[in-house]
């Protein structure tokens, strides 16, 4: 007979002699050790529930060291903000300068962490992932730059510098970096309103890059403070919402170009531009509807049909777009449909991204407003490309830092504003076609900069032919990627609340604009923390058959009461000025009601005399919730009950103890609720009101 145990190797297992005598001895050894085991057990049990015991415990409770003040925490929040993670590389520079200094620059520059282990057959896959991603790259940076107001070069010359310095700084593998539908609306929707691009595209460029300048800004420092919760303020149902509304606030918008209509209006709102459209149906180019619906058709039907059926064709899905400019302006040359309406590019400006450092509008009247659009776009941004970012490392297994993504790309767009590029992110179509094509680094970005910027340097001048109708057909295939359906049919079914910022966000971006849909959005979401807040739910707690667990008698319905108590504990993190006194009332009213009960069901053998408020959930208090607290025990005292306190959090028996709250309830604070119930109901001690 062999005695096995989880972990070892048959080899490694202890096989005793099988001798039959020897089998039985062996047998009484373990059976002596286990009743052994039994006893000491027991005698531990009885001797935690002495009055000894439970006393020692309650000191447990009262004699704990003083927390860290604030000064303490301020000093270390700065201290882990300001120096972590460089702080002990930095302090190993005097003994070890070359790996110190190597350790910093890997925190600073993450690729030098993997390009170690770079070969050539991860550089092939690289170099065909970026050529892949570029043909998609080209046609959407023209198309997002006209959807943000802006000529077709600059969608370009954002596709060149980022992408290179995010492959310097950036964490993420597989992210694709470059304009982007949503952040192009952003601008082409809130900067109008200081500046007009028809009237003066001049000053709307520099209120643009300036804008940009902002968003970096914001981005770096949130990365630099670790201000990374501030994107949180964005939930994932008011994302999920707004991306759906400026789905179609785009596709709407792009209506102008694929009709070839001439009037349009310059408002975002749905009501709006549909009656534009009826207003100019007249106008509408039969050309240009041709060409923009076939071509569309062709890109729509190559991403969602083959390369669903046949993976091994995801290039063509890739190079669709790239094929239907091609196609496209070979079709306008040839036929010379530009005479008939159809309406062109025409000239885009090549060469090298210009500087534009003298183009930044610092002393402008429109500089706040400037700012506080940096702000809202950082954020979007941020939010995009690290939803995009952590969900394809998750697939390569792989930690994507948030910090070091805000850090780098603030560095890329100030770098950006200053290279005549608008504000850039990642892109979810982009990003899942770089990941398709195998991609194993950010060198898939940079071979994409270089791609683009070669055909910046020799290839615009075939683009003049270009119908606008293929750029619409291009940002309109790009558009059911980011409105999820299922997702909002998710939150739905998990969270009623949630569901109502997801349904806010998108019919606010539907109907009014994107920024009350926005606004409507963190509100709702912000009024749902406050709600919690400020009203928190109670729970009544039961102990659970067979242990000494106590748990929410609602959730658990086979929980027993306690004869003469009820057990009470507050559903929220923070007792608090903005929710004391309704919590303090919450509790007073059960605790009155279950007396009655008890009164009439068992004339008044069982009445409640003792209010237990379990303290595990609260991990902070502050004096109005004392206040509170002592109201509650004169309103408990004068009703002939008492309040007894269990398993406070380090912070809130502090304060306590501080606030001399311990003597007013005569001592009443243990460790757990059990030990409440034995030494206040079944003890000798406890005084009657």
């Amino acid at each position: 007979m062999a005695v096995t145990r989880e972990g070892e190797t048959e080899s490694s297992q202890f096989t005793p002699n099988t001798d039959p005598s020897n089998t039985k001895e062996f047998s009484g050894t373990l059976q002596s050790f286990a009743d052994s085991e039994k006893v000491q057990l027991s005698v531990f049990s009885q001797t935690l529930q002495t009055p000894v015991a439970s006393d020692r415990r309650r000191d447990w409770v009262l004699n704990v060291p003083e927390p860290p003040g604030l000064l303490s925490n301020l000093k270390t929040y700065f201290k882990k903000t300001l120096l972590c993670p460089l702080e002990n590389k930095i302090q190993c520079l005097g003994k070890h300068p070359v790996s110190a200094l190597v350790s910093i620059l890997n925190v600073i520059f993450p690729p030098l962490s993997w390009c170690k282990e770079y070969n050539v057959t991860k550089l092939r896959r690289d170099i065909l992932a970026g050529l892949t991603l570029a043909s998609l790259c080209i046609p959407q940076s023209i198309g997002y730059a006209t959807l943000a107001k802006l000529d077709p070069q600059y969608g370009l010359y954002t596709s060149v510098i980022p992408p290179l310095i995010y492959a310097m700084m950036g964490s993420s593998r597989d992210i694709a970096i470059g304009p982007v539908a949503v952040v192009s609306l952003l601008l082409s929707s809130m900067v109008p309103k200081l500046e007009d691009p028809t009237t003066n595209p001049i000053a709307y460029r520099k209120l643009v890059l300036t804008v940009t300048f902002f968003a970096g800004v914001f981005q770096a420092a949130f990365g630099l403070l670790r201000l990374g919760f501030l994107v949180d303020f964005l939930s994932h149902a008011a994302i999920v919402g707004f991306m759906a509304g400026a789905a179609c606030v785009i596709g709407l918008q792009q209506l102008k170009s694929l009709l070839g209509i001439s009037n349009f209006t310059n408002n975002t709102d749905i009501i709006s531009v549909l009656a534009s459209i009826c207003k100019s149906i007249n106008t509408l180019n039969l050309y240009s509807f041709i060409i923009g619906s076939s071509f569309l058709v062709f890109i729509l039907s190559t991403k969602y049909y083959l390369a669903r059926k046949y993976k091994k064709l995801f290039w063509l899905a890739a190079m669709a777009p790239l094929l239907s400019v091609i196609m496209s302006t070979l079709l306008v040359f040839l036929t010379r449909a530009d005479k008939h309406g159809v309406k062109i590019v025409k000239h885009i400006t090549g060469g090298l991204n210009p500087s534009s450092l003298h183009e930044l509008q610092f002393n402008s009247p429109h500089t706040a407003e400037a700012a506080k659009i940096g702000l809202i776009v950082a954020l979007v941004a941020l939010t995009e490309a690290i939803a995009v970012g952590r969900s394809f490392a998750t697939m390569k297994g792989y930690r994507l830092d948030g910090n070091k993504e805000m850090l780098a790309m603030g560095v890329m767009n100030i770098t950006g504003s200053l290279t005549s590029c608008y504000v850039a992110t990642g892109s979810f179509s982009r990003t899942a076609v770089n990941f398709s094509a195998g991609c194993e680094t950010a060198v898939s970005n940079i071979v994409m900069a270089i791609t683009v910027l070669i055909s910046l340097e020799f290839c615009t001048r075939l683009l003049y032919f270009t119908p606008v109708a293929i750029l619409a057909s291009i940002i309109l295939s790009a558009l059911p990627g980011l409105i999820n359906i299922s997702e909002a049919k998710y939150i739905w079914k998990i969270d009623k609340m949630d569901f109502l910022a997801c349904a806010a966000a998108f019919l606010g971006v539907l109907f009014v604009s994107v920024e009350i849909g926005l606004l409507l959005a963190v509100g709702i979401s912000f009024a749902k923390i406050i709600l919690n807040s400020i009203q928190p739910g109670t729970e009544k707690l039961g102990r659970l058959p067979g242990s000494d667990l106590f748990g929410d008698m609602e959730q658990y319905p086979i929980a027993t009461t306690t004869p003469g108590a009820l057990i009470v504990r507050v559903k929220s993190a923070l007792l608090c000025f903005a929710n004391a006194n309704f919590i303090r009332g919450r509790i007073l009213n059960l605790a009155l009601e279950e007396q009655d009960i008890g009164a009439i069901e068992s004339a008044n053998q069982d009445r409640v005399q003792l209010v237990i408020l379990d303290m595990s959930n609260l991990l902070n208090i502050d004096t109005s919730s004392i206040a509170a607290l002592e109201d509650l025990q004169n309103d408990l005292e004068s009703n002939e009950m008492q309040l007894a306190l269990a398993n406070p959090r380090w912070h809130v028996i502090h304060k306590l103890r501080l606030a001399n709250f311990l003597k007013k309830i005569e001592g009443r604070i243990f460790l757990t609720i059990g030990e409440a119930i034995e030494a206040c109901l079944t003890s000798k001690n406890m005084l009657p009101i």
